[in-house]
């Protein structure tokens, strides 16, 4: 039997100017609750390591996660306007090119989420499409009917 407290131990931080990301757990695709392999991680402010949000890497967009891309984050309400998704996603880019030999990454938003579109901008990606969610999706379901596609080529 596989001790759990094991997922936890040696747990890698990134660090980076403005925000560290703390890996907080791994999932496989046999253990994924959608089938994709990711990293969860937490977003720490660099300066005194609070705790600022929370992002993931998926390291497959196959089928339906090309409407959810690469990357998620989510940056705590009182933490908002400080661009630590922005540096987050910096890191990101590293840890995806560096350990899993990534090249590109796709990140999606929401037309209506102009925070992370305007994040999404300042990263420098190519916008590829708006793309219409299709109708059976979870996304849809949840309301997000339409996605701005952006593309990250990774050049190290």
């Amino acid at each position: 039997m596989m001790n759990l407290f094991g997922l936890f131990r040696n747990r890698k931080v990134y660090e980076g100017p403005v925000v560290d990301l703390k890996e907080r757990y791994r999932v496989s695709e046999k253990t994924a609750y959608d089938g994709v392999p990711a990293v969860y991680y937490d977003i720490l402010r660099h300066s005194d390591k609070e705790k600022v949000g929370t992002t993931d890497l998926r390291l497959s967009i196959e089928g339906d996660m090309y409407y959810y891309g690469n990357i998620g984050y989510n940056i705590l309400p009182s933490h908002r306007g400080n661009h630590y998704a922005y540096y987050a996603c910096r890191l990101l880019f590293l840890i995806a090119k560096k350990e899993f030999d990534m090249n590109e990454l796709i990140i999606t938003c929401s037309p209506e989420n102009t925070a992370s579109y305007k994040t999404l901008k300042k990263l420098n990606g190519e916008l590829i499409e708006l793309v219409e969610v299709p109708k059976n999706h979870y996304l849809y379901l949840q309301g997000e009917k339409t996605k701005y596609i952006f593309r990250y080529r990774i050049n190290l």
